[in-house]
């Protein structure tokens, strides 16, 4: 019976800690949390910036900063001008360094 309660248990345990061994995040490999929060915010003020300008589906604009306040913009937008207010608006974010975009312009979306 206490092999068996104990089994259980352990199983149990490994449960439970199976999401936290196998949770991979991109930003896991940051050197300090407060470098992690102050990324953050930036990515989520350039994000909140895009959407209230209705320039494209924030879904189709990737955001991210990385540890050195540098923005970088992936994705796709509808028109070249819509590709260049989406990055004239992260340059002028508070806390962001540089701006470095990928989009690509596809007219399907």
């Amino acid at each position: 019976m206490k092999m068996t309660t104990l089994a259980t248990s352990l199983l149990l345990a490994g449960v439970l800690a199976a999401p936290l061994a196998l949770a991979q995040d991109a930003d896991a490999d940051r050197s300090h949390p407060k470098a992690f929060v102050k990324d953050s915010v930036i990515t989520t003020k350039v994000k909140s910036k895009l959407a209230a300008e209705h320039i494209t589906s924030v879904g189709r604009i990737h955001v991210d900063t990385d540890e050195n306040g540098v923005v970088w913009l992936t994705g796709s937008a509808r028109s070249q001008e819509a590709i260049d207010r989406a990055v004239s608006i992260a340059r002028d974010t508070e806390g962001v360094k540089d701006v470095k975009s990928t989009l690509k312009v596809r007219h399907d979306d």
